[in-house]
């Protein structure tokens, strides 16, 4: 199967139009509806329900939209991860979400320098979960991330496991207590992942989230490192013991054979697991999770997967 016919399937799938669809390719439609028509023809199955008024995609165009651009986003990765082996100022480009990293990502980078396989690293600040993107689209080669998260094409291994906090404006009702339960905050465990989906799309960084915490706008529920990194003027952070732990990953992409990005992710590992021997109250970094893949790693002195 080509990539135009898919490239092609895409745009009318999001656009659930085929004159915007064509719009948006610079053809014209009846083209358009021909190649639609070959790629139902090539694949037995039709990937669209059309009327003269509406055009909605089948379960089989439903299958066919993720598994597309997944593959358009790998022909694209293949390209740049190709563009960028043979630069000569080859560099490994992390990406991380700012006050996302649980106090990891200096120690990370200080560690994974002293590895012989390290190159130069950029670090690439990024939003809420927008690391599985960059790294299925070449433009990262791995990332800091929390989980839950998109692991389609991807590898990764859980860091720290850190017990989350609420954080309240001084004046609401809870802020008078030593710590608060789910229940207070009208919680179940299974609600949580929902409720911070909700959370993120309240504001792009820690800074406006918490100005509007501090505002009495809403109430948010985040990893206990926050609490230490980022005191705030009228917001107060409680614990919430019965809340399921934030956990922090390393990922990467699964196809990648780069013994630098085995390297980050070995460093990641070290460090993680150096906190929870160390320091057996390091509540701000969190509670570091072994990782048997990485150690393999180090033993094998190959990438793996990395």
């Amino acid at each position: 199967m080509e990539s135009r016919p898919l490239r092609y399937f895409v745009a009318v799938a999001e656009e659930l139009n085929f004159a915007r669809a064509a719009e948006r390719l610079g053809i014209s439609a009846p083209p358009l509806s021909r190649a639609i028509r070959r790629l139902e023809a090539e694949l037995g199955v039709t990937l669209f329900e059309r009327t003269t008024h509406s055009v909605a995609l089948t379960r089989a165009g439903d299958v066919l939209l993720a598994q597309a651009r997944f593959a358009l986003d790998a022909l694209e990765a293949a390209g740049r991860r190709a563009r960028r082996a043979a630069d000569p100022d080859r560099k490994l480009v992390l990406a991380v979400k700012a006050d996302g990293d649980a106090g990891l990502l200096e120690p990370v980078l200080e560690r994974y320098a002293t590895d012989p396989a390290a190159v130069p690293v950029t670090v690439r600040l990024c939003g809420w979960l927008e690391q599985p993107r960059l790294l299925r689209r070449g433009e990262a080669d791995a990332a800091l991330i929390h989980e839950p998260f998109d692991r389609t094409g991807l590898d990764s291994e859980t860091l720290v496991a850190e017990p989350r906090v609420a954080v309240l404006g001084a004046a609401h009702p809870l802020a008078a207590r030593d710590h608060v339960l789910l229940a207070d905050l009208g919680l179940r465990p299974g609600d949580v992942h929902r409720f911070l989906e909700d959370l993120r799309n309240e504001g792009r960084d820690l800074a406006q989230l918490l100005t509007r915490v501090a505002l009495g706008e809403l109430v948010a529920l985040l990893p206990a490192s926050v609490a230490d990194r980022y005191p705030r003027p009228g917001a107060v952070y409680r614990p919430v013991p019965d809340a399921p732990p934030s956990l922090l990953a390393v990922a990467w992409p699964q196809q990648s054979r780069s013994t630098a990005t085995a390297a980050l992710v070995r460093a990641a590992t070290a460090v993680a697991a150096a906190v929870r021997e160390g320091d057996d109250g390091a509540a701000a970094a969190g509670q570091p999770v072994a990782s048997t893949r990485a150690r393999s790693w180090s033993l094998s002195g190959g990438p793996g997967r990395a």
